[in-house]
């Protein structure tokens, strides 16, 4: 059973990825494939998988849910539950293989493997949610949207997840054996 000390701790570590994952959203957001401006890259999932690898799948999932609410009430409000929608499915599919994959074994070699396997599935969810929302959204037909998946979509969510995933390898090791010492029994999830 968890002492009130480290459910204070756990949730002070889970505030402070929040914010970063915000601070994230409104520093690093730039284009990364120029036929299409409107997929911009961002910072955000970074913070939220290093949460997910220290306190577990859920916790990981409860900050990307605070993170995806204040996203799309300030810097993202343009594009309404649609863009909710789809980071908070995009970003769950991602954190949750990989979370659960290091969870099974705390290896470097299951990091990676959940790494990789988390950005493919989220590259592979993200197919038919764009298929569904992006014309939605843009005000396009599916065959649009069709249009855009080989040369646009699909290398923009690989690409996106690839860069989170990577910095999150190397940032975690050294960030996990600090403040794993602070989280001591938090991560039985």
């Amino acid at each position: 059973m968890k002492t009130n000390q480290q459910k204070v701790i756990r949730t002070a570590i889970m505030a402070m990825l929040t914010a970063l994952s915000i601070v994230s959203l409104y520093v690093i957001k730039f284009p990364l494939i120029p036929a299409a401006p409107f997929l911009e890259y961002d910072a955000a999932d970074i913070p939220i998988l290093i949460g997910s690898m220290l306190l577990g799948p859920v916790s990981g999932i409860v900050i990307l849910l605070a993170v995806c609410i204040i996203q799309a009430i300030t810097v993202s409000a343009s594009s309404g539950w649609i863009g909710f929608l789809m980071h908070f499915i995009a970003s769950s599919v991602l954190i949750l293989t990989a979370s659960f994959i290091y969870k099974k074994k705390k290896t470097t070699v299951s990091l990676i493997i959940g790494l990789v396997i988390g950005s493919l599935a989220m590259t592979a969810v993200m197919i038919p949610l764009n298929l569904i929302f992006t014309g939605i959204f843009m005000g396009a037909g599916t065959q649009t949207v069709i249009g855009m998946l080989i040369p646009a979509i699909i290398p923009f969510n690989l690409l996106k997840a690839g860069i989170n995933s990577a910095v999150t390898f190397a940032v975690f090791l050294p960030i996990s054996g600090i403040l794993k010492k602070y989280v001591k029994g938090a991560e039985k999830e």
